[in-house]
């Protein structure tokens, strides 16, 4: 063995734990002591919703995002101390751990180092190099490196061995360029400086595979594309990497033309330069010079532009889907944290044509009352029935508000209500425009038929969007996140980390919001903080049995709900009108004794005082603290004292479609609409102005001042005011502008094949509108769209 120091005993390799938490505090630019404390919890089984609420004092007061950021790079950070111990275990099992290797391999800040410093001593397949050192070859390889003015082919004659099929010297200097060859492009530091360079001056290319010109015609803005690397977006990337994947397009790395013409390449003569090797290029050149400017081409040309092209094209795809992911968790947040209509009736109708209108009536709670469907349209075209039929089920169980699904045949539904409210306007009725992405999947789930066991799928779907009115998070939380479409490429991305995101702010806004424990699903309870899908059932269950928890503590009664539940779930459970005011607020238990002594410095008990402003007037925190609650925790029960239980949600407004704007073919240039946001991209948001399809305002036309990121002007479900900038109908796009003084480009009512040519098309789902905004569009927009949108920037 070649190491240094050989104990009997084999040294321990595993990370020290205070190595992890330095490096955690040193990125995220905390204390020491603030990971460490933090990490314990992570570890006992704490969430971040629980964390960032009720151990302000333990952590320092580190806030929600930071949270989920240090447990992201919590897991990365174990796994790479994982890997460098079994890469350190690895060498040494080889015998092959010199002391300065090691302190390379500890010094390594990231995988792709780690991987480097691993490359010559990694387990691997029997290469070329391999078998020309088999065959004696390597000592003409360094014979040739030490002996400055050699002629490497009479060398080379020194080294023949025909069992080996080495015949000549040309198969003799084969072999020694393939040994220099991989040993150059396992250099961990030469491999460090060219792909530096690469990444910085590089660019993607993409051109069109032979012969897929008309069946990758979606694709034909990157038939002959190029970009750089550094500048590449998120949604780019993804649309290429579609590309690729379809079989339309090839993607390589290179440099700029001019730089790829060089003789010899820049990274060619960057390799020579780097090892210091005396290498020429020019044909009259000294031959030993000569053939290690082969070297050097080999090393880039066979080795490290393969190995580069993976590795960057993977690099971009990671970043992209990490980006992706961002937005769609974004997006996501916006829209389950958008206004309730709240415990209102609510008639819901998903629109259909040949197979009717489904219609449901529910109650302020969301307890169903009624169904029926109606055929106003073709083939029966049954308007009158259908209008008797609406008016009855609003008089019967006194209905306030019509939520109509937003897909096929959403605006001629809205119409017949309109028609409706104008017939009898004793029913005082409010219509809302309501998405139904996902709708179609929550009927057919398995939830949904434990819910509903004898309504017909066909009818779920109406239910889901008059409840998803009346509590959008409530109801959002049974349905798949990805079926709920406000992503970007989201079935291109890592599907794991799609769901891990997803999941992290389902937990957040529902525990932002807390949960009535009373009335709650099982699909939202299992959401709360330290409950699982099993817990969740047994609540319901057990509320079902003996009836509403009449406070928080009777939750303890609930099978296999334990006090560490207990501990996470309580401030998140509210029970409204209990024996204890206090359940019905963000306020934990383990807190009432704070509350206790507050309420006795005052001699007043908690209904009394509990949303009054000013009943706390004088009163300072910091009288109240103890070993355990500090001052950030007294004050989040002062705040809660005054508005207690209170939702972070918006005010509840609806977007009113303008009347005859029904379809794409209505809009023209210059109108002025009303619309909702259904999806925000790193280059734009797509709104819903009525026409069954979104319109794009382009990122250059969301603001009259510069906008990085469009989600700083814009969120999902928020009601925005827009001008039609430009209408494509064959390719059914639409241009918005927010900047309403924007002029409008000529309208593009061109028909025919184009449409197909190079349409945007959805992604299938499994809901008929869920890949309607998550997928739209391999392509930004091109042609006389493109260039309206050019006029916008300045």
């Amino acid at each position: 063995m070649t190491n240094l120091e050989t104990p009997a005993v084999t040294p321990d390799f595993s990370s020290d734990p205070q190595r992890i938490i330095q490096l955690l505090a040193a990125e995220l630019n905390v204390r020491p002591a603030q990971i460490a404390a933090t990490v314990e919890l992570l570890d006992e089984g704490a969430t971040v919703p629980f964390i960032a609420r009720y151990r302000k004092e333990v952590t320092g007061g580190l806030d929600d995002t930071l949270l989920r950021t240090l447990e992201v790079r919590l897991n990365y950070v174990r796994e790479l101390e994982a890997r460098r111990t079994t890469i350190l275990e690895s060498i040494y099992g080889q015998g092959k751990l010199t002391p300065e290797l090691r302190q390379e391999i500890e010094a390594a800040d990231s995988k792709q180092r780690l991987e480097d410093l691993y490359a010559p001593y990694k387990p691997k397949r029997r290469t070329r190099a391999q078998i020309a050192r088999e065959a004696g070859l390597e000592p003409l390889a360094d014979a040739i490196l030490a002996q400055p003015g050699c002629d490497p082919a009479e060398l080379a004659e020194k080294y023949l061995n025909p069992q080996a099929k080495i015949n000549d010297a040309k198969a003799a200097l084969d072999g020694a360029r393939d040994i220099l060859a991989e040993r150059y492009a396992e250099d961990a530091d030469l491999i460090a400086d060219v792909r530096d360079y690469l990444w910085r001056t590089g660019l993607l290319y993409s051109k069109v595979m032979e012969g897929k010109e008309e069946e990758g015609a979606n694709f034909r803005d990157w038939f002959a594309f190029s970009e750089r690397l550094r500048t590449l977006p998120s949604h780019r990337i993804l649309a290429l990497l579609r590309g690729r994947q379809q079989g339309v397009l090839d993607l390589r790395i290179g440099l700029e033309p001019d730089l790829e013409a060089e003789t010899p390449h820049p990274c060619v003569r960057r390799i020579a330069d780097y090892l210091k090797l005396n290498a020429r290029f020019e044909l009259d050149a000294a031959p030993r010079e000569r053939w290690l400017g082969e070297v050097c081409r080999w090393t880039w040309r066979v080795k490290l532009l393969t190995a580069f092209e993976t590795e960057f094209i993977t690099r971009l795809r990671e970043s992209a889907e990490e980006e992706a992911i961002r937005v769609f968790a974004a997006n996501l947040k916006d829209l389950l944290l958008a206004a309730p209509a709240g415990p209102k009736a609510v008639l819901g109708l998903d629109p259909g044509i040949r197979t009717g209108v489904k219609v449901c009536a529910i109650d302020a709670t969301g307890k169903l009352l009624d169904t029926a469907t109606i055929y106003p349209f073709e083939p029966r075209r049954d308007r009158e029935g259908s209008l008797r039929t609406l008016a009855a089920l609003a008089a019967r169980h006194k209905i306030e508000l019509v939520a109509i699904g937003n897909g096929t045949a959403s605006r001629e539904t809205e119409k017949l209500v309109s028609e409706l409210q104008q017939r009898h306007p004793e029913l005082n009725l409010t219509r809302v425009m309501v998405s139904e992405a996902g709708a179609s999947v929550y009927s057919a789930s398995e939830l949904a038929a434990q819910e509903f066991p004898d309504l017909d799928v066909s009818l779920r779907g109406a239910v889901s969007i008059a409840r998803r009115l009346q509590d959008p998070l409530a109801e959002l939380v049974k349905i798949e996140p990805k079926a709920i479409g406000v992503g970007q490429y989201q079935h291109d991305v890592n599907q794991r980390e799609l769901a891990r995101s997803l999941d992290a702010v389902i937990e957040d806004c529902v525990n932002a919001v807390g949960v009535n424990v009373n009335t709650a699903s099982a699909a939202l309870l299992s959401r709360v903080s330290g409950l699982n899908a099993g817990l969740a059932r047994n609540i319901v269950a057990f509320r079902d049995e003996t009836g509403p928890f009449p406070d928080r503590k009777a939750l303890l009664k609930v099978p296999r709900f334990g006090e560490k539940a207990f501990e996470q779930a309580a401030g998140f459970l509210r029970i409204p009108d209990g024996s204890n005011p206090l359940d019905a607020s963000a306020v934990h238990p383990e807190a009432y004794p704070v509350v206790e002594r507050i309420l006795a410095r005052i001699q007043a008990d908690a209904r009394s005082i509990m949303g009054k402003t000013g009943a706390l007037k004088g009163l300072s925190p910091s009288e109240f603290t103890d070993e355990r609650f500090g001052v950030p925790t007294v004050k989040d029960i002062f705040s809660e004292l005054e508005k207690p239980g209170r939702d972070p949600r918006p005010e509840f407004k609806t977007a009113q479609f303008r009347e005859g704007v029904n379809t794409i073919q209505d809009l023209s240039p210059g109108m002025i609409l009303e619309g909702v946001v259904t999806n925000v991209a790193n280059f734009g948001a797509f709104v819903d102005i009525g026409v069954h399809q979104d319109g794009l305002v382009h990122i250059s036309a969301l603001s009259e001042s510069f906008v990085k990121d469009p989600r700083d002007v814009v969120r999902v479900g928020q009601t925005v005011q827009v001008k039609v900038l430009e209408v494509d109908v064959a390719r059914k796009r639409i241009g918005l502008t927010m900047r309403l003084n924007d002029e409008s480009a000529p309208a593009r009512r061109s028909t025919g094949g184009e449409a197909a040519a190079r349409g945007e098309r959805g992604r299938p789902g499994n809901d008929r509108r869920a890949g309607r905004s998550a997928s739209r569009g391999a392509n930004e927009p091109t042609g006389a769209m493109a260039a309206a949108f050019a006029k916008l920037k300045r």
